[in-house]
C-alpha cells in the first residue's frame, strides 16, 4: 500500500495540529518550500514541508492554495524560525481541513522523504512482484484445460472483479463473480465501430470498468468492473489477461477452422453420419469467394481457397461472390458443392450472389431436348472465331474481373474488354445477365 499521514505520523512520533480525520491520505511524494506559493511547482499528492519563514500572515489564502492543487498534508517544522506552529496556520489548516503536522527540529525533513521514498520503492516493487505473479498465473491458467475459462475466473480472483468475456454479437461467453455488471452496451457499440484493437476505461452505475477488444478482427470483448478505481498494476494484469485471450481465442479458431475443412471432407466422402451440428436438411452447398472464413456464420470450412458453407440457406456476407446449390440432403453434399462451384463461376461485383437454379432452371440450354446441347452451343457460338471463344470462356471462368482474365491469356486488360465487347456484338446478347452468362459458359464446355 502507498504511505500515508498516518504511517508517517506513526513511525515518526509527529503531533497533528489539524485535520486528523484525513490523516488516511495517500502521499505521492515530500517537497520542502520557503515559497509563498509554491502550487506551480506541485502536481498534487504531496505532503509539503517549511520552517515558516515567508508565512508569517495570511494563513488562510496561503492554505486555500495548497488545498486547491491537491496537497494532502503540511508539514511545519519548530524550533528554527518559529518556536511553535502560528495559531492561525493551525485554524485555518483545521478549517480548509488540510492535516497540519508539527515537524520538531529533532526530526529532520530528510527522515519524512527516506520514509516516503521507502514506502514508494516497496509499494513499486510489491506491484511489480503481483504483476508478476499474475502473469504466470494467468499464462498457467491459459495453457491448462478449459483455458480461456481458466483465465475469466483467476483474472477476476486476482484482480477482485466481476468479469466477463463477450463473443463478437456482445453475447456473454464465460463470466466471473456474482455481482451483475452495469449496461455497457453504448461503450461496446463504441468500441466495435473502431474496428481494431481497442481499449476503454470508464464509470457507470458505480462501478469502475475496463474493456478491451481482443484481437484486431474483434474475436470477442474483455469487460472487468469492480468499485474501487483501477491502480496501474491492475491494469496492467487486465492487460495481460487480454493478450492471453487473444492468443486462446485465435488458437480456437484456428483449431475449429481445421476441425470444419476435416468435416467437410467427410461429408464429401459420404460420411456424413460422422459429422456433429449440421443443419436439419433440406440443405444447401455454398461457396464464397472474397471474404475470411472467420467472417462467415455457421458450418463455414475452408476448402480449395474457397469458404464452403453448408446450411439452411446461403449466408448473408458483405463483399463475397456466393454460389448456391440447389436443395440437398447430406449424402447429397457432394453433388451440391459441385453446383456450388458452378454457380460461383457466374458470380461477379454486379451480381454476387447466383444459384444453381439460375443456371439449370433458366434460359434455352434448360429447355432444349436431350442431345440437343451440342447443336444450340455450336449455333450459339458460330460468330464467334476461336480467339473471341476462349478469351470470353476465359473472362468468364475469372468471375468477369478484367485483370487476372487478361494476365491468364497474356493480353492487356483492353485488349481483353475490346475482344468481350466484340463479342456481344456479335452475339446481339449484354454479358451482364446471369441467364447469358450461364448458356455461354454451359455452351463453352465449363
Amino acid at each position: 500500500m502507498p504511505p500515508t499521514l498516518s504511517s508517517l505520523v506513526d513511525e515518526l512520533g509527529l503531533p497533528v495540529l489539524a485535520g486528523a480525520g484525513a490523516l488516511d491520505r495517500a502521499v505521492s511524494w515530500v517537497h520542502g518550500t520557503e515559497l509563498v506559493d509554491p502550487t506551480p511547482f506541485l502536481e498534487g499528492g504531496e505532503l509539503l514541508l517549511t520552517t515558516g519563514l515567508a508565512v508569517r500572515r495570511g494563513f488562510r489564502a496561503y492554505v486555500d492554495r495548497l488545498a486547491a492543487v491537491g496537497v494532502v498534508g503540511l508539514g511545519f517544522g519548530t524550533g528554527l524560525s518559529h518556536a511553535v506552529v502560528p495559531p492561525g496556520l493551525v485554524a485555518a489548516a483545521e478549517r480548509a481541513g488540510l492535516p497540519l503536522l508539527e515537524v520538531p527540529r529533532a526530526t529532520p525533513f530528510i527522515a519524512l522523504s527516506k520514509a516516503v521514498s521507502r514506502a514508494v520503492a516497496a509499494e513499486e516493487y510489491a506491484a511489480l512482484t503481483r504483476a508478476g505473479e499474475a502473469q504466470r498465473a494467468l499464462t498457467r491458467a491459459a495453457v491448462g484445460r478449459d483455458g480461456v475459462a481458466a483465465v475469466v475466473r483467476r483474472l477476476g480472483q486476482w484482480v477482485d472483479a466481476r468479469v466477463v468475456l463477450l463473443d463478437p454479437a456482445g453475447e456473454p461467453v464465460h463470466a466471473f463473480g456474482a455481482r451483475p455488471l452495469p449496461d455497457v452496451g453504448p461503450e461496446l457499440a463504441r468500441l466495435r465501430a473502431s474496428g481494431g484493437l481497442a481499449s476503454s476505461a470508464f464509470e457507470t452505475g458505480g462501478e469502475h470498468v475496463v474493456m478491451q477488444v481482443l484481437g484486431g478482427r474483434g474475436r470477442g470483448f474483455l469487460v472487468v468492473g469492480r468499485e474501487r478505481p483501477w491502480d496501474p498494476a491492475d491494469r496492467g494484469i487486465v492487460t495481460t489477461a487480454a493478450s492471453l485471450l487473444t492468443l486462446a481465442l485465435a488458437q480456437s479458431d484456428s483449431a475449429r477452422r481445421r476441425s470444419r475443412t476435416a468435416e467437410f471432407h467427410l461429408l464429401l466422402a459420404g460420411q456424413g453420419d460422422l459429422v456433429p451440428d449440421l443443419p436439419a436438411e433440406p440443405l444447401v452447398v455454398a461457396v464464397l469467394d472474397g471474404v475470411p472464413v472467420q467472417d462467415v456464420p455457421g458450418f463455414a470450412a475452408e476448402v480449395d481457397g474457397h469458404v464452403v458453407v453448408v446450411a439452411a440457406d446461403a449466408p448473408a456476407v458483405p463483399g463475397a461472390l456466393v454460389g448456391v446449390s440447389l436443395p440437398v440432403g447430406i449424402p447429397g453434399v457432394a453433388e451440391g458443392y459441385r453446383q456450388a462451384l458452378d454457380a460461383l463461376a457466374a458470380a461477379r461485383p454486379s451480381t454476387p450472389v447466383v444459384r444453381f437454379a439460375d443456371l439449370a432452371g433458366v434460359g434455352l440450354m434448360a429447355l432444349l431436348p436431350e442431345g440437343a446441347g451440342k447443336a444450340f452451343a455450336d449455333s450459339l457460338l458460330q460468330p464467334l472465331s476461336a480467339e473471341l471463344r476462349e478469351s470470353v470462356r476465359v473472362w468468364l471462368a475469372h468471375h468477369g474481373q478484367w485483370d487476372p482474365a487478361a494476365a491468364r491469356l497474356g493480353v492487356h486488360r483492353h485488349t481483353l474488354r475490346n475482344r468481350v465487347r466484340r463479342a456481344e456484338s456479335l452475339l446481339g446478347r449484354s454479358f451482364d445477365a446471369p441467364g447469358v452468362r450461364a448458356e455461354l459458359w454451359l455452351a463453352l464446355g465449363e
